[in-house]
């Protein structure tokens, strides 16, 4: 049984979408958690090459552990942005449920090898160890921008957009379980409103399998109805990393300014705690609601 593939084929069918979320901190992963246990769905916990380096792979496994064990619901933990194969069988290897390998910048062919043998990897460490089988998310299309506020417009060019003939042969041949796509999203916020593609989401999601999620990555600063709109036209799952990081950092500096005399840590930590679960308890009802179908 592939739980993470039913609970994302599960939303698709209902028009609704999972929320992932990353950390980099303990504190981060507990918020994210607490917000997925009150809505009553699953968590999906995201972490970047540097968010992973930061609180060490085998940590992350331990404390997403300790977190099913402690709210009884399905935690994952998914190795957000990995680019190298190197780095993915590291994450394979510390027992992350899902990577997500992202040789976008390569050439198609390049980024097709190095994503099947990746997608090989999790079926041999599945095979072998009769584990959960690992989610593999491969990315297709170019993401500009980075995960902050930005103060610059940041063009996006059709070439950087997703092909969707070339995602049905991506998806043939390198067997990935998810798809991120480029669709007019960007990394971080911008001065620019982002400008979703939702035709091209459509294309694209008749052009691969149903059982193969559409992934939309760089979901921050993106307007409600744009991401209501990606959801009907077929986007299963949407990350967010920005929104999290400006809301933490933004109520940890005010704590800190509030009680420069506080040396107790957790007591600064505790309203950047509440305002990014705050955030995630925003996100999950947006995503949450079902979409209406545009005619």
């Amino acid at each position: 049984m592939d739980i993470l593939r039913d609970i994302l084929l599960q939303v698709r069918r209902e028009r609704r979408a999972t929320g992932h979320f990353n950390a980099s901190e303990a504190d981060h992963m507990r918020a994210i958690v607490e917000a997925c246990h009150e809505a009553g769905t699953a968590a999906i916990i995201g972490m970047s090459e540097g968010e992973r380096e930061h609180l060490g792979v085998m940590e992350a496994v331990a404390l997403r552990d300790a977190f099913r064990k402690e709210f009884n619901i399905p935690v994952f933990l998914n190795a957000d942005h990995t680019r190298s194969v190197e780095k993915a069988k590291q994450a394979i290897d510390a027992g992350f449920d899902a990577i997500h390998i992202d040789l976008s910048a390569l050439p198609f062919e390049e980024n097709i090898a190095g994503t099947k043998e990746v997608v090989e990897c999790a079926r041999l460490q599945t095979t072998n160890y009769k584990l959960q089988p690992i989610s593999i998310e491969g990315e297709l299309g170019y993401l500009r921008g980075e995960s902050k506020v930005q103060q610059e417009k940041i063009e996006v060019k059709k070439e950087d957009y997703t092909n969707p003939d070339q995602a049905a042969e991506f998806v043939r041949r390198t067997g990935v379980d998810r798809l991120a796509i480029a669709v007019g999203n960007i990394h971080g916020i911008s001065l620019d409103e982002p400008d979703l593609d939702i035709e091209r989401i459509r294309a694209i999601r008749a052009a691969v399998p149903e059982s193969v999620a559409l992934v939309l990555h760089a979901a921050s600063g993106i307007p409600h109805d744009q991401i209501k709109a990606a959801i009907a036209a077929g986007i299963a799952n949407i990350h967010v990393n920005t929104d999290l990081r400006v809301a933490y950092v933004h109520a940890l500096k005010e704590a800190l300014a509030s009680h420069p005399d506080e040396a107790a840590m957790y007591k600064l930590d505790a309203p950047a705690f509440a305002a990014m679960k705050d955030v995630v308890v925003r996100k999950l009802r947006l995503f949450s609601t079902p979409a209406t179908i545009e005619s």
